[in-house]
């Protein structure tokens, strides 16, 4: 009876283990499709950029670089300068949008000072055209005043060599 128990944990245990072994089996079989078709996608890449590098090797006989490393770090100094350039150049574009709108604040403040000033100017020919509408008026107050004036120095002339002659 013991031998049998023995028998059946022993069974039972070399099922477990079998049961283990399948599912490692079945996992490292995934695993291996996995890996495959991986493998399988890499060949065509390479195989897609071989024609790619054939491309570059012909196009290195026929230029001033040495080898396909040059051509690359060439391209890739050409991209950074792109980019440089494309940076530099969004900046100048910025500052020329604020340069714009700096310009158009300061010609909007030179038109409203030009209005004030035109405005100004407005007023001040309405008070000359004025003034020199009053001139005739001025000027014949004026001549009036002198002849009250001199009418006045001629009696007090009169006047004066009344005096003098009442005394001689």
């Amino acid at each position: 009876q013991e031998h049998e128990e023995l028998r059946a944990l022993n069974t039972n245990s070399n099922q477990k283990e079998k049961m283990r072994k399948d599912g490692e089996l079945l996992r490292a079989k995934m695993e291996l499709e996995a890996l495959s078709k991986k493998h399988w996608k890499l060949c065509r890449k390479v195989q897609k950029y071989s024609i790619f590098k054939k491309y570059l090797e012909d196009g290195v006989k026929v230029s001033q670089f040495e080898d396909i490393s040059e051509v690359t770090s060439w391209c890739k100094l050409l991209v950074r300068t792109q980019k440089d350039l494309l940076q530099s150049q969004q900046g100048h574009k910025q500052l020329t949008e604020q340069e714009q709108v700096f310009l158009e604040q300061y010609r909007a403040e030179k038109e409203a000072e030009m209005l004030q000033y035109k405005n100004e100017l407005v007023q001040l020919k309405l008070h000359f055209d004025q003034a020199r509408s009053e001139i005739p008026l001025w000027e014949a107050r004026w001549a009036d005043i002198q002849n009250r004036t001199s009418k006045k120095t001629r009696k007090l002339w009169t006047i004066k060599l009344a005096i003098h002659n009442t005394h001689v």
